[in-house]
C-alpha cells in the first residue's frame, strides 16, 4: 500500500491482504439510535473470498445492540486498523448471527489472526460484515 486508494474488498492486492493478516487491534464503528458514532476496539478478521469481515462479540454488547436495532437487513458499519501511517478500512452491511457454525468459523479465524483462542463465552455471537468497499494507505 503506497498511498491512499480504494480497494476491491473481494480482490485486494497482496499488500492490503497482508496488512489484514498482521496482528492489529481494530475499531468497529456502529451508529447509536440518535445517529452518533459508537467506536470500540475489537478483533476483526477479513475473508475476501467470502466478502466478509467478522467480529466476535457478546450478545449483550452495545455494538451488537446497534446492529440488531437496524433489523434483519443490517446496518452500515466500518472496521478500521492503524499501524503508524498505514491504515485500512473495511465497510459494509453488518448483521448478527447466532448460528453455531458461523460462530465457530469466526473463532477459528480469530485464533488464526490473533494467535490465541478466544475465551469460552456461551453468550458469543458473530457480527458479519458483508463488504461493500475498502480503503487503505500504506
Amino acid at each position: 500500500m503506497a498511498s491512499s486508494y480504494p480497494v476491491d474488498p473481494r480482490r485486494p492486492d497482496a499488500a492490503y491482504l497482508s496488512f489484514w493478516r498482521e496482528r492489529h487491534l481494530c475499531t468497529l464503528t456502529t451508529l447509536r439510535p440518535d445517529g452518533s458514532p459508537h467506536v470500540v476496539p475489537v478483533g476483526v478478521t477479513y475473508d475476501p473470498e467470502a466478502g466478509l469481515a467478522r467480529v466476535i462479540a457478546n450478545k449483550s454488547s452495545a455494538k451488537v445492540g446497534h446492529v440488531l436495532a437496524a433489523g434483519p437487513d443490517g446496518v452500515r458499519v466500518a472496521a478500521c486498523q492503524v499501524d503508524g501511517r498505514r491504515w485500512a478500512t473495511l465497510e459494509g452491511r453488518a448483521t448478527v448471527s447466532v448460528d453455531p457454525g458461523r460462530i465457530t468459523e469466526a473463532e477459528r479465524r480469530y485464533t488464526e489472526r490473533y494467535g490465541r483462542e478466544p475465551s469460552p463465552n456461551p453468550s458469543r455471537v458473530v457480527i458479519e460484515i458483508e463488504l461493500a468497499s475498502a480503503l487503505g494507505r500504506g
